[in-house]
């Protein structure tokens, strides 16, 4: 009976040992972790339908500026694709303040201005230090990402955390060819 009761044990106590062992993550990954979990709200925004014209390091969606390092092959897909465009980034900071903030009177004063998203336009800007967040792709159909935009104007920068999915997509498909065929589903800034 010993005997059985010391394997049983030993068995039990190596187990830890022999498991599987999780990467830590570090506290800025927990905390995106985190937003992912509580914040998370599947939308589909559209592709930027207007024109978009490259040129060396510097993409116009219309009349506004992106600049993005030409080795950051990411950035450039997202970029040449209309997935991410300074229009769709100006609606987004407009209704996150909308709804975000409490301040009425500084609402009021919103709806009172000609061209209320003047306050928030997006152009001369620079993409760059786009990376996967791997940790949190758990399906093969969406990857989620995080982006650096600078504004040149204003000299601030912000990150964005960011989803794309692919409906098409398979295990074996390049990054590139994922992008090709996504569409964004999540944004926010970190």
């Amino acid at each position: 009976m010993k005997y059985i009761f010391t394997i049983g044990l030993s068995i039990l106590l190596s187990s830890n040992f022999l498991a599987q062992k999780n990467e830590k993550l570090s506290t800025k990954d927990a905390a995106i972790v985190e937003h992912f979990k509580n914040d998370y709200k599947k939308k589909n925004y559209k592709k930027f339908a207007g024109k978009i014209l490259v040129k060396d390091n510097v993409i116009e969606f219309d009349n506004k500026t992106v600049y993005y390092d030409k080795t950051d092959k990411i950035t450039a897909a997202i970029l040449k694709e209309g997935l991410i465009y300074p229009q769709l980034l100006t609606d987004y900071q407009m209704q996150k303040f909308l709804d975000e903030s409490t301040d009425k009177t500084q609402k009021r004063f919103l709806k009172l201005q000609k061209d209320p998203k003047a306050s928030f336009d997006v152009n001369n800007i620079k993409l760059s230090s786009t990376s996967e967040l791997t940790f949190l792709n758990s399906n093969l159909k969406a990857k989620r990402f995080k982006i650096l935009v600078k504004d040149i104007r204003l000299n601030t920068s912000t990150i964005y955390l960011f989803e794309l999915t692919n409906d098409k997509a398979t295990k074996d498909i390049s990054l590139e060819e994922f992008i090709k065929g996504a569409k964004l589903t999540y944004i926010d800034t970190e």
